[in-house]
């Protein structure tokens, strides 16, 4: 499992907050390897990385919402060795850290299961775990991962959808309460010691 946290570094906040248009690009990278990357426009990003430490990449929202539905097209999600690509979040009071993924690399992530959740054409198992004095959005904190995985790797190349409310509701259901102050929402590519490219655009 990838143990680092995906909000280890924000790269900066950008335009108006409409939900019609990402206004949020994220761009960490811990100096290991090579990772190159690209914000382009439109939603667009790229990222090309070989023997990486841990990087993340993604465009998104600086509010996130539980009624979003994150619209993407990976044309090309290629890792070799461990990456996500995750629909990703947090919340505050209670501080949780949330992930939606669509496709992995040589990992697919696991923890406590919690049942399952169909959403946009396929199933999602439901994980929970725990992170100890770890990273977030405020410093170094003991909290939550909520996630939901696909039981099969989505193929790339074509149009897709997130509906998040889909399992935001699940994981209510089951207990797993998201707080009630939203921090920001992004559709990501994680890679931790791999290689690999990735070209996605979100909207």
């Amino acid at each position: 499992m990838l143990i680092f946290s995906l909000a280890m570094c924000f790269a900066g906040m950008f335009g108006s907050t409409s939900h019609a248009a990402t206004d949020y690009w994220q761009n960490y990278n811990d100096g290991g390897g090579s990772v190159q990357t690209v914000n382009g426009s439109g939603g667009n990003f790229s990222v090309n990385w070989t023997n990486c430490g841990n990087f993340v990449v993604g465009k998104g929202w600086t509010r996130g919402s539980s009624n979003r539905v994150v619209n993407y097209n990976a044309g090309a999600f290629s890792p070799s060795g461990n990456s996500y690509l995750t629909m990703y979040g947090w919340t505050r009071n209670s501080l949780i850290e949330y992930y939606v993924v669509d496709s992995w690399g040589s990992y697919r992530p696991t923890g406590n299961y919690k049942g399952t959740v169909y959403s946009d054409g396929a199933n999602y198992d439901i994980y929970t775990t725990m992170r100890y004095n770890a990273p977030s959005i405020d410093g170094n904190q003991t909290f939550q991962q909520f996630w939901s995985v696909r039981q099969s790797k989505k193929p790339t190349g074509s149009n897709a959808k997130v509906t998040f409310s889909n399992h935001a509701n699940a994981w209510r259901s089951k207990g797993m309460n998201l707080g009630n102050s939203w921090s920001y929402q992004a559709f990501c590519v994680e890679g931790y010691q791999s290689s690999g490219y990735a070209n996605v655009t979100v909207w």
